[in-house]
């Protein structure tokens, strides 16, 4: 396993919202390692504050229906259960050139600034948005601008939460996307927002300080400090068509496997790196060479288990932002994101 950075999960990109389905169905141990906060529901707001509330609790006990993770001590927890099964972990590594021979690949590596050339019969891309691997494999990976998000959020002290992911939408907070507010522990919570930069004229950042001061709920922010900035671009796109080549597979943002409504991506990413192990390990023993013929069991399956939902959630986003009037944007998105997280809706474990 290569990985570019020094330290694992940073920058942290990501709110860190994830599913107990996820990780039940994907077999990650609850651990406190890397658990911040139980979460047991959601409340999704109009532009004007009016609300859907969905409490698993009731007034009463319950199990959460997900948590808040700590995405730098969640990924460093994932790694180490990858060591435990024998993988070989190499950091401040970097791919500079992927070339093809004889059914084999051959990966050239800067590692601490010393060249390294490692041969194998297939490599897992899983290095996110614009992925070098893929790009450096000849795959045409470009996401269109009216499908990234750009998202900043501030780690904030002073806001108070309620075991609750909050969800505000509409134009005049996040255009092209929503704020949140999610509890993050410690008297900590995590405050953001996504908008698409062809739907406005100004940075996220100017997006979240209006959200901050001018909102219908600005007073809850009033005695609020910030203690940590964090951001980065998420692609509400639709899936990668390229996820197998020849000695190739992306997984996770690399292969665009985010939800494009949510801009969720914790889940599909395990999701789909459980689904590319097994369709990987069930090649291995009788493919001789692994071109994209081999290879595209993994797509495939993915498609029948995960991608049915995307595509249908991606012409959902298309079909809100698309409507001429901004009034009729807003609602369409709000009751959309109200219904989504509903406990009968049929995404509850997308």
């Amino acid at each position: 396993m290569v990985d570019k950075k020094g330290e694992l999960g940073t920058p942290v990109q990501c709110s860190g919202a994830v599913s107990a389905n996820a990780l039940a169905e994907c077999a990650v141990p609850l651990d406190g390692e890397f658990i911040l906060e139980p979460v047991y529901g959601f409340v999704v707001y109009a532009s004007d504050g009016e609300s859907t509330r969905i409490d698993a609790r009731g007034g009463g006990p319950a199990e959460p229906l997900g948590y808040v993770v700590d995405r730098k001590r969640f990924d460093r927890y994932l790694t180490r259960l990858a060591l435990a099964a024998g993988v070989e972990l190499w950091l401040k590594t970097r791919v500079v050139a992927f070339t093809r021979a004889d059914g084999l690949v051959t990966l050239h590596l800067e590692r601490f600034g010393q060249l390294e050339t490692v041969t194998a019969k297939v490599v897992a891309g899983a290095d996110g948005v614009m992925s070098q691997v893929g790009l450096l494999a000849g795959l045409r990976l470009a996401v269109p601008l009216r499908d990234m998000a750009s998202c900043l959020q501030y780690i904030m002290e002073g806001v108070e939460t309620s075991g609750l992911l909050e969800v505000v939408t509409g134009h005049a907070h996040a255009p092209g996307g929503y704020a949140w507010i999610f509890p993050k522990g410690e008297g900590l919570a995590e405050v953001g927002l996504g908008v698409t930069r062809t739907m406005t004229d100004h940075d996220a950042r100017w997006h979240l300080d209006r959200f901050l001061s001018q909102s219908f709920m600005h007073e809850r922010f009033r005695r609020a400090r910030i203690v940590e900035v964090q951001g980065g671009g998420v692609p509400l796109a639709e899936a990668s068509r390229h996820m197998a080549s020849d000695n190739l597979i992306l997984v996770g943002d690399a292969a665009r496997q985010v939800n494009p409504i949510t801009g969720g991506g914790i889940h599909m990413a395990l999701r789909s790196g459980r689904l590319a192990g097994e369709c990987l390990g069930a090649c291995l023993p009788r493919a001789r060479q692994f071109t994209r013929e081999v290879l595209q069991g993994y797509p495939d399956r993915w498609q029948a288990e995960m991608g049915w939902a995307l595509a249908e959630l991606y012409q959902m986003k298309t079909a809100i932002f698309s409507q001429a009037e901004q009034r009729l944007q807003d609602q369409a998105l709000y009751e959309s994101l109200s219904r989504y997280f509903q406990p009968d809706s049929k995404f509850k474990r997308v």
